[in-house]
């Protein structure tokens, strides 16, 4: 994963890939608004003045979300970010099916399972485990199956 060579290759801080993500985004926009979408949001806002408060609130909870995501990503990984966010979806619908009656379908219910199988595997067998130079015995050599030693250069 990209995250996961970033982390490990530049100590990328959470601070560090929420800006250059944003800085993207505020290209984007950028692009979007010479097309001429900005006008059409003016228009908009002109007839329904109290969504720039829904603007400020959505913006405000989506950094604070936001922070939280790439604070996880930095500190613990992509992949146990991963973990999280699917897993609080996966409750959020469970909380759907419980509280409000909303019906899975078997269909549903297999994807989820598939889904659910699918991070658990990552988890224990995504990983491969790197030996560090120390444990090959230290002075750059490592052990043969029968007791010798090989030099590496």
């Amino acid at each position: 994963m990209i995250q996961s060579r970033m982390r490990a290759a530049h100590s990328t801080k959470s601070y560090d890939m929420m800006l250059k993500m944003n800085m993207w985004s505020v290209l984007w926009l950028g692009i979007l608004m010479a097309f001429g979408e900005f006008s059409d949001f003016i228009s908009f806002a002109n007839r329904n003045p109290h969504v720039f408060t829904n603007i400020l609130l959505f913006g405000l909870l989506s950094a604070l979300g936001q922070f939280f995501i790439f604070l996880m990503i930095a500190n613990f990984g992509p992949l146990a970010c991963s973990i999280a966010t699917t897993s609080r979806k996966f409750f959020t619908v469970i909380l759907s099916v419980l509280l409000f009656g909303n019906a899975f379908s078997s269909r549903q219910w297999v994807g989820t399972v598939c889904v659910f199988l699918g991070l658990g595997f990552d988890t224990v067998y995504g990983k491969e485990i790197k030996q560090e130079p120390s444990a090959a015995g230290g002075d750059g050599s490592r052990p043969l199956a029968n007791g010798g030693k090989v030099h590496r250069p």
